[in-house]
């Protein structure tokens, strides 16, 4: 009996001595590292895996020939501050005052709005950061510090351990030089040196380079410690002015060209990003990059391809966006190197899919917005959220890019998409599985859907915090 119990006492001890490796092996499945580039201003059919036929964007192709590329995914606004609230938040960015880009104080108290996102919003990065993550912010950030708001908080208040942003947000930042076709040299934003110390100036062509450089150290960092990460990695690309390289300014002779130089570089230099964590034994298969735009493009520069509308628009080209999921030990097989043609949510619904991806509860409450739907990401299933998605558009652009006496709502359900005004005046209802251009406005053929369609997105701006116009 003694020799028995003694036996087992050493196997009990053995496996106690496994259960660490154990656990952190269970721990590092279970905690995928998460990288999410949010490129700024850019059209849903740039990439040229999305159908650009005037560039060439390779290492994104790549990803998307490697993951799944999504065709309806929205942003939650058409207009950049709002639609990085909601992508970082996982809720409505109305909810926290901020319903159109953040500029000078008195432009956002003359459009009512907060000068920065409230700290103690439902963060995405604090929640993996309290669970053991490493968070680093690279990149524009623009929900506080710009301008003359130099007193918003740092970054890192929002539950990063690391940043380096641009001239829209406290902290340390890269500032753009430029240099023009007879090869003189500017400075660009030089006044933001006041938002954060140190500073680096570097031409506007490398500053997405400049981003990737500072988080590929951080997360190598991460990898050796142990840690997963989440890494955010948004460049000021593709947003104008356009600044490529001097060899490339050279060669351009219009908007549309000088954005299709930076567009092109930028896939260049996101290359040494995404081979990073392709070589890495450790990353490859444990890492999940999603790669999308904040909002649709600048007229005469990127391109919606089918939809109607622009940035600032809620019409599909505005709010529209081009998904690539690239994780290839995490996706289902037979997903990789497919095209989700169906599947419809948004910005919002990232969050809770990234906390449940993490292994985490996301929690309920009144501000909660976005659902859970990890399996869509993984191409494990093609279920798309079940409540509507509801937008509002900037309120200092009721005419803008052509577009006059614009809808003020707008309302995702199903296949139908409904526009109105504020007082749920001139309502546009759309087929999109049947009019992707938004093309044959059927409010006057099928008024109860108007109907009940309208009530529904009036109901939900009415419980938002109010909006002003500005027209």
């Amino acid at each position: 009996m003694r020799r028995r119990t003694a036996l087992l006492l050493l196997i009990l001890a053995w496996f106690a001595s496994l259960w660490p490796a154990l656990t952190n092996a269970e721990d590092t499945v279970k905690r995928p590292n998460i990288i999410l580039v949010f490129i700024d201003d850019m059209g849903w059919s740039d990439f040229s895996c999305f159908g650009n036929p005037d560039a060439d964007t390779p290492h994104i192709d790549r990803l998307a020939a490697e993951g799944i590329a999504f065709q309806q995914f929205y942003v939650n606004s058409p207009i950049c501050s709002p639609s990085r609230v909601a992508i970082s938040t996982g809720t409505y960015p109305q909810r926290w005052n901020i319903t159109s880009y953040l500029a000078f104080r008195d432009k956002n108290a003359q459009r009512g709005m907060a000068n920065w996102l409230d700290p103690q919003a439902p963060m995405l990065a604090r929640a993996l950061q309290q669970n053991g993550y490493a968070t680093g912010h690279f990149g524009k950030w623009h929900m506080g510090g710009q301008r003359d708001v130099n007193d918003a908080p740092p970054i890192t208040a929002y539950g990063f351990d690391e940043s380096l942003t641009n001239f829209e947000g406290m902290g340390a930042k890269l500032l753009p030089l430029t240099i023009n076709k007879a090869g003189k040299t500017g400075k660009i934003w030089a006044n933001a040196t006041n938002l954060g110390q140190p500073v680096t100036w570097m031409q506007r062509s490398e500053i997405t380079n400049g981003f990737i450089n500072a988080a590929i150290p951080f997360m190598e960092r991460a990898r050796d410690a142990g840690k997963p990460f989440y890494v955010n990695l948004w460049p000021d690309d593709v947003h104008s002015p356009f600044w490529p390289s001097y060899e490339r300014i050279k060669q351009t002779n219009n908007k549309r060209e000088l954005y299709l130089a930076v567009l092109e570089e930028m896939d260049a230099q996101f290359g040494k990003l995404f081979d990073f964590i392709r070589t890495d034994d450790q990353l490859r298969d444990n890492t999940l990059i999603l790669v999308c735009s904040d909002n649709g493009p600048e007229k005469g520069a990127g391109r919606a391809g089918p939809f109607k509308g622009f940035k600032t628009h809620l019409y599909e080209g505005g709010i529209r966006s081009s998904l690539v999921a690239w994780a290839p030990g995490l996706l289902k097989s037979t997903a990789r190197g497919t095209v989700n043609e169906t599947s419809v949510f948004s910005a919002i619904d990232l969050v809770p899919s990234l906390l449940q991806l993490t292994g985490q509860v996301p929690a309920n409450g009144p501000q909660r917005d976005g659902e859970e739907l990890a399996d869509t990401l993984l191409g494990k299933a093609k279920t798309s959220r079940q409540a509507p998605l509801f937008f509002s558009r900037p309120p200092d652009r009721k005419n803008f890019y052509g577009f006059q006496n614009l809808p003020d709502l707008a309302m995702r359900e199903g296949k139908w998409k409904l526009l109105c005004d504020y007082d749920g005046a001139r309502p546009e209802l759309y087929d999109l599985a049947a009019d992707r251009a938004e093309a044959n406005n059927l409010a006057p053929a099928h008024p109860k859907v108007t109907q009940r369609m309208t009530e529904s997105v009036l109901n939900w701006y009415q419980a938002m915090p109010p909006i002003k116009p500005v027209d």
